[in-house]
């Protein structure tokens, strides 16, 4: 039995190998890795350390964490090796060809997006902006920082009703962009002096999220002559974000791959470098 734990800023996420399945586990992270910690992790994922031929870590602060744990030996694995293995991954479960050059983009607290091509691994570029951009200014704008609560406003509101869209500023196309593709972020509540409803912020919060996203992601994987991006990351859980992606996706014609269970992604990929 194998095992791979991600300390995240925001989440920490478990996945254990047993008998050829996949066991998964995520809670809020709170506090440095301990062994204390590992050992309360794998029991209320499912398994016992001692049961255990190798456990990898990867993420946040885990170096703090010695180099074995009741006689079980701790792989430490680099994040970026982590991201762009889980991406692999994840990718190849989606039926894409990952034997050309993959853009692995982790969409989490921050974004960040990394070069993955066989077993090279190179962190490319990314944005401060992510879950944690949301969150913050959520608390800000909104007076939550309920994910549920804030996906659930945003996919009920119209962006618009705080930005400025291309309609409302040109009066011809650009490109490919629709009319009400995104002129200004939060452009009309920084021109007018208008009302505008909780939901309508939350759209216009996640568009704006997702676009920053979108387009650092296209920009790397053509940095690098990348033929194919997956996003992984537990931002992916809103389907208000995935929506914001996916439009960034559809305007610049260039498809981005949305991993199915993205949270484990990074864990994944650090249990894949033990095993493998």
């Amino acid at each position: 039995m194998w095992a791979a734990i991600d300390f995240g800023i925001t989440n920490t996420d478990v996945v254990i190998e047993q008998n050829g399945q996949l066991l998964t586990l995520t809670r809020p992270t709170i506090g440095d890795p301990s062994p204390a910690l590992v050992t309360e992790l794998l029991q209320t994922g499912g398994s016992q350390l001692a049961t255990l031929r190798r456990l990898a870590v990867t993420g946040g602060r885990h170096r703090l964490l010695p180099d074995e744990i009741n006689g079980v030996p701790l792989t430490r694995v680099g994040e970026i090796a982590a991201i762009g293995r889980g991406g692999q991954a994840v990718a190849e479960q989606a039926g894409v060809d990952i034997s050309a050059p993959l853009l692995v983009v982790s969409a989490g607290s921050g974004t960040a997006t990394v070069f993955a091509h066989a077993e090279t691994y190179q962190h490319v570029s990314g944005s401060g902006v992510g879950g944690g951009t949301l969150l913050g200014l959520s608390r800000l704008l909104l007076h939550t920082v309920e994910p549920k609560e804030i996906d659930a406003l945003a996919l009920a509101g119209d962006p618009n009703g705080a930005d400025l869209a291309l309609k409302d500023v040109i009066s011809g196309p650009i490109g490919s962009l629709p009319p009400e593709a995104t002129a200004v972020n939060f452009g009309r509540v920084g021109k007018f002096n208008v009302p505008v409803s909780r939901e309508d912020l939350a759209a216009a919060l996640v568009t704006l999220v997702g676009q920053v996203i979108g387009v650092t992601a296209i920009n790397s994987a053509r940095a690098r002559a990348c033929q194919h991006i997956v996003v992984i990351g537990h931002l992916l859980d809103m389907p208000s974000i995935r929506q914001a992606i996916q439009s960034v996706s559809q305007f610049y014609a260039t498809p981005i791959w949305l991993a199915e269970k993205p949270g484990y992604a990074t864990a994944l990929g650090a249990l894949k470098h033990i095993i493998q």
